[in-house]
């Protein structure tokens, strides 16, 4: 008999239209999958977690994360979108081994799990060698979260890899996809990350589309981003290749023009926005009101720890307030009498959950508390100061909560935290080897004044291998 969890009068919001919201409901988790969402469930033989003081949702789901930067976090704060490419893919990238990545992917991943994070798209362009590739994915498979492992180009050279580039992606991924994902229905599922129009030739884009379709995984792509590529009209190009469809996901859209955004609502694509990234480096604004307006409801993606903290909630309020900006400046400028429609905290909860289950391909899975999907859950507390009193449960995570409120996370039925702590997790093992990937990065960049380089594990860690 499967193994059975009952968590029992927490305040459900579930994401399941059909379902609601249910407070002081009961979520039963039998094996790796929901059995039942309701009032009251009546069942013997399980554990039972009290959840009286705690909100329960499905996990996050975040469509869009270069994981393997997590060794070299906050190394570019001040940044520029330039800056960015010059430092981390042009300086560190090329340096990185095989180790490198899997650090950044393991303590990266941890780093999800614990701010509630169940499925992840890792965007990994650092596959320099085949070593590469396989390093992130056994990163990814050892932390036991849902992970879509979405296949990029190596960063051995800027302008190679990145100025009108006459080099196609490579072909390994093939052997990936034979050795590690020859089901999709696994816990984790195969993606292919691609440069796209502008940044390769178009003999280039068309053969990384065709082998994307060949090999069977959808792809991502960042399109309309910053002062350069904000003005390539990628999606455009792409429509004038034939290759839009509804297996891409468009990552960005900053300064998409409006023909853009209907070709990716009229060919089924899907967005992910990552409002922070965008709004400091220098992307654009967020496109979430444009995106809406066609009918495309967004993801949200957190993208790089070099520069933003690695939760959803940071990147659920810097959506929420950048949308409302931007509409409340259009009363002011254009003086109405009314305010337009305004996005809601239900909206911005949407796009963490169920919509970047969609985003990535596994709504039919995860995203909402419904019977028959994953047991994806987490377990927020509302006993911490800064969520108590609640009155709106909804308001209270997304204007509310952080990390410290994340009681518990269920990943495929399987608890990965509990009680506010990771669980079979040699945390201090993947800090040492990330802190040891870190301290080789910095010196092969030539460390900065600025920078200072502590540990926090001690002397080295042991080898990746033990």
């Amino acid at each position: 008999m499967a193994e059975r969890t009952l968590i029992r009068g927490g305040h459900i919001i579930s994401m399941d239209p059909q379902i609601g919201d249910i407070p002081g409901g009961d979520v039963l988790i039998e094996g790796e999958e929901i059995a039942a969402v309701a009032p009251s469930v009546d069942a013997s033989g399980c554990e039972v977690v009290d959840a009286s003081g705690a909100i329960v949702i499905p996990g996050f789901i975040d469509s869009h994360r270069h994981t393997w930067e997590t060794v070299i976090r906050g190394i570019a704060p001040d940044v520029t979108l330039d800056g960015y490419f010059q430092l981390v893919l042009d300086t560190l990238a090329p340096a990185y081994r095989p180790e490198d990545v899997y650090a950044g992917n393991l303590l990266g991943t941890l780093e999800a799990i614990d701010a509630g994070v169940t499925t992840l798209l890792d965007w990994s362009h650092i596959n320099n060698t085949p070593d590469h590739a396989d390093e992130a994915i056994r990163a990814l498979a050892e932390t036991g979260i849902r992970a879509v492992y979405c296949y990029g180009n190596p960063n051995t050279s800027l302008a190679d890899w990145w100025f009108n580039s006459t080099l196609k992606a490579p072909e390994d991924i093939r052997r990936v996809r034979e050795r590690y994902f020859s089901s999709d229905e696994g816990l984790m599922t195969l993606a292919m990350g691609t440069r796209g129009p502008g940044f390769c030739t178009p003999e280039v884009v068309r053969h990384d589309w065709e082998l994307a379709r060949e090999v069977g995984v959808p792809i991502s792509v960042h399109v309309g981003m910053g002062p350069v590529a904000g003005r390539f009209r990628m999606v455009e190009q792409l429509h004038d290749l034939g290759l839009l469809g509804p297996d891409i996901t468009y990552i960005h859209c900053n300064h998409l023009t409006d023909r853009e955004f209907r070709l990716i609502a009229e060919t089924g694509g899907t967005v992910s926005i990552a409002p922070m990234v965008e709004m400091t480096m220098g992307h654009g604004m967020p496109p979430t009101g444009e995106v809406l307006a066609h009918g495309i409801r967004p993801s949200l993606s957190c993208d790089v720890v070099t520069s933003v903290p690695g939760d959803p909630f940071t990147q659920m309020r810097f959506l929420f307030a950048a949308e409302r900006v931007r509409v409340h400046e259009r009363v002011f400028e254009e003086e109405l009498e009314e305010i337009p429609p305004l996005l809601s905290s239900r909206d911005v909860l949407e796009f963490a959950t169920i919509e970047g289950a969609r985003t990535v391909g596994l709504a039919d899975r995860t995203g909402s508390l419904t019977p028959g999907k994953k047991a994806d859950v987490v377990m927020l507390s509302i006993e911490r100061v800064n969520a108590a009193p609640v009155v709106d449960p909804v308001g209270t995570v997304v204007c509310s909560m952080d990390t410290s409120n994340v009681d518990s996370v269920w990943v495929n039925g399987r608890a990965l935290k509990r009680g506010g702590r990771l669980v079979d997790a040699d945390l201090e093992r993947a800090r040492g080897l990330a802190e040891d990937s870190r301290d080789y990065l910095v010196a092969q960049a030539g460390p900065l004044p600025h920078w200072t380089t502590p540990r926090t594990a001690g002397e080295a860690a042991p080898g990746v291998g033990a």
